[in-house]
């Protein structure tokens, strides 16, 4: 007599669905629950760091996609976050423009000259294309700067509270439920659109772009189309940035934020969109890990107290890449991968 395995799928259907199993089901429903009920029980500043990480997950798919799952290494991934957000500040600074008319703007705004950027970037590969994107990204930190007649310069932009429909969003607890909602489209359209011909397009040309063209893989048309969408990602982000932050400055903008996203994707796990998502909320808390350190370092050699800035993060960041690329290249989604095999296989060792 036949067994029917747990996890035999019937038709088409059963095989695309996202939550396939019960237990997937059940802990997506506590996952949200929790989710729920988060601001009515947490810290205002674990709601802050909430939603700093809802922001960092969205530009974090958004460079997956074009790295992790195409192979177009970027390091420019700040500048387009940097020109969402100042899309946004200026039209709803000095046009009074809603966040229904900004939102959208700062991603067709941002994804427009991604593709203008990834025009002439097609034949460039590897430390080549890195080279490109980071000159990219130093050029706008430049104009951000000195385009003061469009970005006022180092005075920055104040950023008008996000009004949703005549609801003004005035604190974190407010709003934390806006950017959960956005964050949870971003992360089902990025896994759908993962799923379809443009994401395995993607993947072949991560794999081997000649084997994809011969194969009838349009190399000049998904490449683009990689560059386009990583930056109407990474444009909303700018954009849910500013209203989070109500200002944007040039130093927001620096290459290590770009790092910073480099990191989350590597440490999460490249060419995964879990990845991006525990990526991105380990390096926006792993700073406050690292100020506990230094500060109980301190507390035993206090010659340290001077010395603890900005670098240390830079350090960190370089050496969490460094370990995982050698150690763990699928990063924190592939322990969990072997975690959750471990779990199913048990107790047989196959």
């Amino acid at each position: 007599m036949a067994i029917r395995s747990k996890t035999f799928r019937e038709s088409y259907y059963e095989d695309i669905k996202l939550l396939q199993t019960i237990w997937i089901k059940f802990w997506m429903g506590l996952f949200l629950v929790g989710r729920a009920i988060l601001p009515f029980v947490g810290d205002p500043y674990i709601i802050y760091l909430v939603n700093i990480s809802c922001i960092a997950t969205v530009a974090a798919i958004g460079l997956n996609i074009l790295t992790g799952f195409t192979g177009q290494i970027s390091l420019g991934h700040a500048a387009f976050f940097a020109i969402g957000a100042y899309c946004t500040a200026i039209l709803s600074n000095r046009l009074q423009m809603p966040f229904w008319v900004c939102l959208p703007a700062s991603g067709t705004l941002t994804a427009f000259i991604g593709m203008l950027v990834g025009i002439p970037c097609l034949r460039l590969k590897g430390l080549y294309l890195a080279m490109a994107t980071m000159s990219f990204g130093v050029v706008i930190e430049y104009l951000v700067i000195t385009w003061e007649e469009v970005t006022s310069g180092v005075r920055g932009i104040s950023v008008p509270t996000l009004d949703l429909f005549g609801y003004p969003l005035d604190s974190n607890n407010k709003l934390y439920y806006f950017l959960i909602a956005i964050t949870a489209l971003a992360i089902i359209a990025a896994t759908n659109l993962l799923r379809t011909r443009v994401g395995r397009a993607f993947v072949a040309i991560r794999d081997r772009d000649v084997a994809a063209e011969v194969i009838g893989v349009n190399l000049t048309y998904y490449k683009v189309l990689a560059f386009t969408i990583s930056s109407l990602y990474a444009g909303v982000a700018g954009g849910l940035y500013s209203y989070a932050m109500n200002y944007v400055h040039p130093e927001h903008f620096t290459f290590l934020l770009s790092v910073q996203y480099l990191a989350m994707i590597i440490v999460g796990g490249l060419g995964s969109i879990l990845g991006s998502i525990i990526g991105a909320v380990f390096i926006t808390i792993m700073p406050e890990f690292i100020k506990a350190l230094a500060e109980l370092l301190t507390s035993f050699i206090p010659a340290l107290a001077d010395k603890y800035d900005d670098g240390w993060n830079i350090a960190a960041f370089g050496l969490l890449i460094i370990l995982f690329l050698v150690f763990e290249p699928k990063g924190l989604f592939g322990i969990w991968g072997r975690i959750k095999t471990c779990f199913k296989n048990w107790p047989y060792t196959y």
